[in-house]
């Protein structure tokens, strides 16, 4: 999107697109989290002509290298899209003014997906935050409580 605003396909809300937000090829409304298949093969490179809807689904973490002295080391929450139209699953960052309510909803579903999906996400190497993380995710969404 080269426009500074963009209309969602989804909620129809206006979304204004600024490097503020933390991201820097903003394709997913921050009010409702929807996308749209804009990519192919990287994120940014707006090559893709399916143009479907993407719905998010679920949560994950960016892969990082483990800190030496703290063990495992968790990275920022991305969201997991999938495409309506031709069912392309893609991973996308959290953007700084995304609604931290909405993004716990979408968690919150992505509870009760069916294994199928679950299956397919593995497959790809694609690990879906579970109930285990829930402490984790509102932590990157609330701070510390």
């Amino acid at each position: 999107m080269t426009s500074p605003k963009f209309i969602c396909h989804h909620c129809k809300k206006e979304v204004i697109t600024s490097k503020k937000s933390g991201v820097q090829n903003r394709n997913h409304c921050p009010y409702c989290l929807y996308s749209i298949h804009l990519d192919l093969k990287i994120p940014g490179d707006r090559k893709s002509v399916c143009g479907g809807e993407m719905k998010p689904l679920g949560l994950t973490f960016k892969k990082t290298k483990p800190e030496k002295y703290k063990g495992s080391n968790r990275g920022e929450l991305m969201l997991i899209h999938q495409c309506c139209n031709c069912g392309k699953l893609s991973i996308n960052r959290i953007a700084g003014d995304d609604n931290p309510q909405e993004i716990l909803r979408v968690f919150q579903d992505s509870l009760k997906l069916p294994s199928k999906i679950k299956e397919e996400f593995k497959k790809m190497g694609i690990k879906i935050a579970t109930g285990d993380n829930l402490k984790e995710i509102k932590e990157q969404l609330f701070g510390k409580l």
